[in-house]
């Protein structure tokens, strides 16, 4: 049955009300969960600093053995250096920088290679080194803890201000994945450990980041497609599927429609491997417009609103 999909009457004041609660957490929260991701940020690249000697020597030896403190070097410089300029400014291979970006080191790269190229990495760093921000290199001196800390911390702010919009996702699905928990153990329902496997939930149960197998184009091979929420109702008769919920939030209208064709593709994925019973819907928080919630009413895929939570009893909750 559905709940919302056939509802485009709703769908403008539902638009008003979820845009505004989207805007009253974000003006509340969101500051706090950037705060706190740039404490630990800072944290860690005063740590870097420690280990160069505050950025007097970046050795071939630190790079070797930490190569994930390449993407604070890069925004220690002035001007801060996206990869693929330290790429052509350092003369070294891409794959080099792209593997120490992730924290790792090319596995088959020979090692007089790696040597080489590690040190003009380091020499670059030292050069473009932002006297503004590192104020003991000229003149060279030795800074005061309350410089090193105030260098860090705008390290921290470039690092941050470059994943600021994942930090504002990341925090925002941690609420919304404890609203559904909490509407859910409300209910009487009982969360099980992530890892459970779909089709071992007893019902009355739920799991966060359920990894459901589905078969992949041709049915030959299979892959996991990771489920935000997966519910057992209590009501479930053995054999049948889990209702699995996808929390969204997005902080403007451009993002949602480049996104809508994700859903699409999971839950016509599933569809493909367990039929046409599987019961997949959307938790919606933000900016969601018609032309989003058009384009997967079309792909017979329902929705909540989070301002009407309530609405997850519809589904047999």
């Amino acid at each position: 049955m559905a709940v919302n999909l056939n509802k485009p009457e709703l769908w403008k004041t539902d638009i008003c009300k979820s845009v505004d609660m989207y805007n009253d957490w974000f003006m509340k929260f969101a500051p706090v969960a950037y705060r706190e991701t740039r404490i630990k940020t800072t944290k860690a690249v005063e740590e870097t600093l420690h280990k160069t000697s505050n950025l007097t020597d970046v050795k071939v030896k630190l790079l070797r053995e930490h190569p994930g403190v390449l993407p604070t070097l890069r925004m220690s410089t002035c001007p801060p250096i996206a990869v693929d300029r330290l790429v052509g400014l350092a003369g070294v291979s891409k794959n080099l920088v792209g593997c120490m970006e992730e924290g790792k080191l090319p596995p088959r790269m020979p090692a007089a290679a790696l040597e080489g190229e590690l040190e003009k990495i380091g020499t670059i760093i030292e050069k473009m080194a932002d006297p503004d921000i590192f104020v003991w290199l000229q003149p060279r001196r030795d800074p005061t803890e309350a410089e090193v800390h105030r260098a860090a911390t705008i390290v921290a702010d470039r690092l941050c201000g470059a994943v600021a919009n994942p930090i504002i996702r990341n925090a925002q699905e941690k609420r919304q994945l404890a609203a559904i928990g909490a509407w859910l153990e409300a209910r009487g329902y009982k969360r099980l450990p992530e890892g459970i496997k779909y089709n071992a939930m007893p019902p009355g149960t739920y799991s966060f980041r359920l990894n459901v197998p589905v078969k992949a184009e041709g049915g030959v091979t299979s892959i996991n497609i990771p489920i935000d929420t997966a519910v057992m109702p209590r009501t479930a008769k053995p054999g049948e599927l889990p209702l699995m919920i996808e929390a969204k939030s997005a902080g403007d209208f451009t993002n949602t429609n480049k996104r809508r064709k994700e859903e699409a593709q999971k839950v016509n994925q599933l569809r493909y491997t367990f039929g046409d019973g599987v019961r997949f819907i959307l938790f919606l928080c933000g900016y969601f417009d018609s032309g989003y919630l058009g384009y997967e009413a079309g792909e017979l895929i329902d929705w909540v609103w989070e301002h009407r939570i309530d609405d997850l009893a519809q589904f047999g909750l």
